[in-house]
Protein backbone atom coordinates (compact mmCIF):
# COMPACT_ATOMS: atom_id res chain seq x y z
CA UNK A 1 0.00 0.00 0.00
CA UNK A 2 1.45 3.53 -0.44
CA UNK A 3 0.41 6.84 1.20
CA UNK A 4 -3.24 8.47 -0.78
CA UNK A 5 -3.43 12.25 -0.96
CA UNK A 6 -6.44 13.62 0.55
CA UNK A 7 -8.30 16.66 0.79
CA UNK A 8 -11.11 18.93 2.30
CA UNK A 9 -13.52 17.36 -0.03
CA UNK A 10 -12.61 13.97 0.87
CA UNK A 11 -11.23 13.53 4.37
CA UNK A 12 -13.92 12.53 6.11
CA UNK A 13 -14.95 10.01 3.54
CA UNK A 14 -11.51 8.67 3.24
CA UNK A 15 -11.09 8.54 6.92
CA UNK A 16 -14.26 6.93 7.51
CA UNK A 17 -13.75 3.12 7.82
CA UNK A 18 -11.13 1.41 9.62
CA UNK A 19 -7.76 2.47 10.75
CA UNK A 20 -6.41 5.43 9.24
CA UNK A 21 -2.97 7.72 9.82
CA UNK A 22 -3.10 10.74 8.82
CA UNK A 23 0.17 13.25 7.91
CA UNK A 24 -0.60 16.87 7.77
CA UNK A 25 2.80 18.30 5.96
CA UNK A 26 3.79 21.40 4.10
CA UNK A 27 6.35 21.48 1.05
CA UNK A 28 8.07 24.30 3.41
CA UNK A 29 8.23 21.92 6.48
CA UNK A 30 11.80 20.52 7.14
CA UNK A 31 10.58 17.97 9.85
CA UNK A 32 7.99 17.04 7.40
CA UNK A 33 10.10 15.99 4.41
CA UNK A 34 11.60 14.10 7.42
CA UNK A 35 8.54 12.09 8.47
CA UNK A 36 6.87 11.34 5.29
CA UNK A 37 9.50 8.95 4.12
CA UNK A 38 8.67 7.28 7.37
CA UNK A 39 5.35 7.28 6.96
CA UNK A 40 5.50 6.00 3.20
CA UNK A 41 7.67 3.01 4.77
CA UNK A 42 4.76 1.95 7.39
CA UNK A 43 2.31 2.18 4.78
CA UNK A 44 4.23 -0.37 2.87
CA UNK A 45 5.08 -2.96 5.95
CA UNK A 46 1.15 -1.90 7.65
CA UNK A 47 -1.38 -3.21 5.01
CA UNK A 48 -4.29 -3.22 7.60
CA UNK A 49 -4.12 0.86 7.81
CA UNK A 50 -5.10 3.23 5.32
CA UNK A 51 -2.08 5.67 5.07
CA UNK A 52 -2.76 9.49 3.77
CA UNK A 53 -1.22 13.13 3.26
CA UNK A 54 -2.61 16.10 3.09
CA UNK A 55 -1.14 19.65 2.46
CA UNK A 56 -2.32 22.11 4.99
CA UNK A 57 -1.82 25.14 2.80
CA UNK A 58 -4.05 23.75 -0.22
CA UNK A 59 -6.04 22.21 2.51
CA UNK A 60 -7.36 24.37 5.38
CA UNK A 61 -10.56 23.61 6.49
CA UNK A 62 -10.04 20.31 8.05
CA UNK A 63 -6.05 21.09 9.65
CA UNK A 64 -8.09 24.20 11.22
CA UNK A 65 -11.12 21.96 12.42
CA UNK A 66 -8.61 19.64 14.16
CA UNK A 67 -6.92 22.41 15.35
CA UNK A 68 -3.94 21.72 13.66
CA UNK A 69 -1.06 24.53 14.89
CA UNK A 70 1.96 22.33 14.54
CA UNK A 71 3.22 19.77 11.59
CA UNK A 72 4.22 17.47 11.00
CA UNK A 73 1.16 16.48 12.90
CA UNK A 74 -0.47 12.70 12.30
CA UNK A 75 -4.21 11.91 13.32
CA UNK A 76 -4.81 8.97 13.80
CA UNK A 77 -8.68 7.55 13.52
CA UNK A 78 -10.03 4.23 14.14
CA UNK A 79 -13.74 4.24 12.39
CA UNK A 80 -14.05 7.91 11.95
CA UNK A 81 -13.32 8.80 15.64
CA UNK A 82 -10.39 10.38 16.38
CA UNK A 83 -7.89 8.13 18.72
CA UNK A 84 -5.11 9.92 18.51
CA UNK A 85 -2.80 13.07 17.73
CA UNK A 86 0.99 13.16 17.50
CA UNK A 87 3.04 15.54 16.49
CA UNK A 88 6.47 16.35 15.47
CA UNK A 89 8.40 13.71 14.24
CA UNK A 90 8.08 10.31 14.82
CA UNK A 91 10.43 7.29 14.17
CA UNK A 92 9.06 4.03 12.13
CA UNK A 93 9.06 1.86 15.77
CA UNK A 94 7.24 4.84 17.34
CA UNK A 95 4.53 4.62 15.16
CA UNK A 96 4.25 1.14 14.86
CA UNK A 97 4.20 0.51 18.79
CA UNK A 98 1.09 3.62 17.96
CA UNK A 99 -0.90 2.19 15.29
CA UNK A 100 -0.82 -1.37 16.89
CA UNK A 101 -2.78 -0.57 19.73
CA UNK A 102 -5.72 0.16 17.48
CA UNK A 103 -5.78 -2.59 15.48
Amino acid sequence: MSVAVTTDQNFEQDTAQGVTLTDFWATWCGPCRMQSPVVEKLSEEMTNVKFFKMDVDQNPEVPRSFQIMSIPTLLIKKDGQVVDKVIGYHSKEQLQQLLQQYL
